[in-house]
């Protein structure tokens, strides 16, 4: 779905910055919107509608990054129109809002596997409500499905004549194989800075109720229970492996509605703290906004949240300069990221060539025409370069040192270079990823 946004994008706006992120800069505007009218059918006061749509605004995950053209953009919006329509298809018994709520759902899962957990959330709720049983009698929801699924299928159909590439790798990551519980406190605590602190304050007073006046009412079991399946298989796989920040974005608009339904109840108080959630997120959001736009002016830090994206023409014109010297011909790397972002580095003058996972690039002419009959240059973190692979995939493997990409210090990120020659395989095609025959 990202792909198929960034292509819509460039042909509206063309091959610009604002190209590839139209679509996601739209998405988090009309998330707003849907956000503000899902209050409002599940009882808010327009008061709380409005509060619940700036605060989801006000989330420093949505406010500084709700631009970027990530898988999490449609995931997200698809989300929250299906709940949004499921609630419509519920109040007003329509067939029109149910088949609409299953094309949203199955347009999710297209965006991102996470959204197969949407189904089952939406069940709950469903089956938790007397309307939504009694929805359930009714062939609207099961019609849904069959949308959502038939949509699913076209990712199932791709997967099938790929030899189940994309469910393999995915899928890959569900079994345990450690117990690691550094990681929950690591997911909750960085989940609580990426919601906005303030308004974590008022959704843990759902989570833990002492008054009847916070008590989660008949209004929050939709977000509640369309959450409750993504978010528990979070918790747990937190268990034994990293969660990124950013997998519960879908579940984002949900709990704004709560954390919004929540501040608004009679008796709440802390009129102070709901004041302040706006102005601490949209701070947060621009004081990051003016980080990553900054130089560092060559002051080395720690820790850089930033580092990402620092460096990369100097980095580029390293890895060229040592190019040159070697009289490599090419440039290869074993990771998606780096070598789409050495692609797009003017300064590097020859072509670059992922070795493995080759499935990515079938059909596209970046990484499949180079000449690896000449010398090539590994470009790779020193934590994944695997000497043993290499040398089942090319004859000549000659380690050339370290070059350093960001500021000096504990911030810098090291890369290992490597000289490799003479390929044992068709390296294009197949890559290294198998053991040769």
């Amino acid at each position: 779905m990202v792909a198929w946004w960034i292509w819509l994008g460039v042909h509206l706006m063309g091959d610009t910055p604002l190209g590839v992120r139209l679509l996601p800069i739209v998405s988090c505007a009309i998330s707003s919107l849907v956000v503000f009218d899902l209050a409002r059918l599940a009882g808010g006061t327009r008061v709380d509608a409005q509060r619940a749509s700036v605060w989801y605004n006000a989330m420093p995950l949505v406010a500084a990054g709700g631009f970027l053209a990530v898988p999490d953009a449609s995931a997200a919006l698809f989300w929250i129109l299906s709940l949004w329509a499921t609630l419509k298809a519920v109040d007003r018994r329509s067939l029109g809002w149910w088949l609409a709520a299953g094309g949203a759902a199955g347009l999710a899962t297209l965006s991102k596997y996470s959204a197969l957990f949407l189904g089952p959330g939406l069940l709950i709720w469903l089956a938790w409500s007397p309307a939504g049983r009694a929805s359930l009698r009714s062939p609207g929801p099961w019609l849904a499905l069959l949308v959502a699924a038939s949509l699913f299928g076209l990712n199932l159909w791709w997967n099938a004549d790929h030899h189940w590439l994309t469910l393999i790798k995915q899928f890959g990551r569900i079994a345990p194989h450690r117990l690691m519980p550094r990681y929950l406190v690591e997911f909750v605590c960085t989940e609580v800075l990426l919601l906005n602190p303030l308004l974590a304050v008022f959704l843990g007073r759902l989570a833990w109720p002492k008054r009847r006046d916070v008590e989660p009412g008949p209004s929050l079991v939709p977000f509640i229970a369309s959450s409750a399946p993504f978010v528990g298989y979070l918790l747990l796989h937190s268990l034994h492996d990293r969660i990124q920040a950013h997998w519960p974005a879908p579940v984002y608009p949900a709990l704004a509605i709560s954390a919004a339904f929540a501040a608004g109840r009679p008796g709440s108080g802390w009129a102070s703290l709901r004041a302040m959630v706006p102005v601490f997120g949209l701070s947060a959001a621009l004081i990051a906004a003016l980080y990553v736009s900054l130089p560092l002016m060559g002051v080395s830090i720690p820790f850089d949240p930033a580092g990402p994206i620092r460096g990369w023409p100097g980095f580029a014109g390293k890895v060229e300069a040592i190019r040159v010297k070697t009289g490599a011909g090419w440039v290869a790397t074993t990771s998606y990221g780096l070598a789409a972002q050495l692609v797009d580095e003017p300064a590097i003058a020859a072509p670059i060539l992922q070795i493995n996972e080759r499935a990515r690039w079938s059909g596209l002419r970046q990484g499949a025409w180079a000449d690896v009959a000449k010398l090539g240059l590994l470009i790779e973190l020193q934590r994944r370069i695997d000497p043993v692979a290499l040398r089942r995939c090319f004859t000549m493997v000659r380690p050339l040192g370290v070059i350093e990409r960001g500021t000096s210090g504990s911030a810098a990120k090291s890369y290992g270079v490597v000289l490799l020659g003479r390929p044992k395989r068709n390296v294009v095609r197949s890559g290294c990823d198998e053991p040769a025959p």
